[in-house]
């Protein structure tokens, strides 16, 4: 690990890294698993100048105080980021439950810590603003995403669903709950 490695709230002039670590995650990740086309046209080049832009705004311009984006650092590269906020699925209380919206990791960069340093960093953020629980949706199929957050502590809540790409890509919740908030 270099003495660089740690993980910040993400600047405005980090959004092209997180877009581009989110585009090639997806490439790798979900190839096989959501329709060709269908990744093809969430991964090209007009997408990801897209979500350079979305980023961008959830950056610069958060819907709440509470929505953050973290980015992991090696050196004085992005390596990875998270996406947090309020819950956003009826069953929660965004006063309360948080959720973890994206958590991805620059491939080529994993097991170097950057996931680990990410989710503690995630938990303390989401302590801080008083949240009490977290969750995450991730696809079925993902399983090196959900045996990442189950030996974190997280675990399965029974919550199922499906994402519609052509065609029904499965879809668990997991959760934790977090720790109190420093007095």
């Amino acid at each position: 690990m270099s003495t660089q490695d740690f993980v910040r709230a993400a600047r405005g002039s980090d959004a092209a890294d997180v877009a581009r670590i989110q585009v090639e995650c997806w490439r790798q990740r979900y190839a096989g698993i959501i329709p060709e086309a269908v990744l093809a046209e969430l991964t090209s080049d007009d997408a990801a100048d897209r979500w350079r832009e979305r980023w961008a705004e959830a950056i610069g311009k958060p819907p709440t105080s509470k929505h953050r984006v973290l980015v992991s650092t090696s050196g004085r590269a992005v390596a990875g980021f998270a996406s947090v906020g309020p819950a956003s699925d009826e069953d929660r209380w965004p006063a309360t439950d948080a959720e973890l919206y994206e958590l991805r990791i620059a491939p080529g960069l994993t097991r170097q810590g950057h996931g680990g340093r990410l989710l503690n960093a995630v938990a303390d953020t989401l302590a801080g603003d008083r949240f009490t629980q977290a969750s995450a949706w991730v696809l079925e199929a993902d399983t090196a995403m959900r045996h990442f957050l189950e030996t974190a502590g997280w675990a399965g809540d029974g919550a199922r669903s499906e994402l519609d790409m052509g065609v029904r890509v499965p879809i668990v919740r997991l959760h934790t709950s977090l720790p109190a908030p420093p007095e």
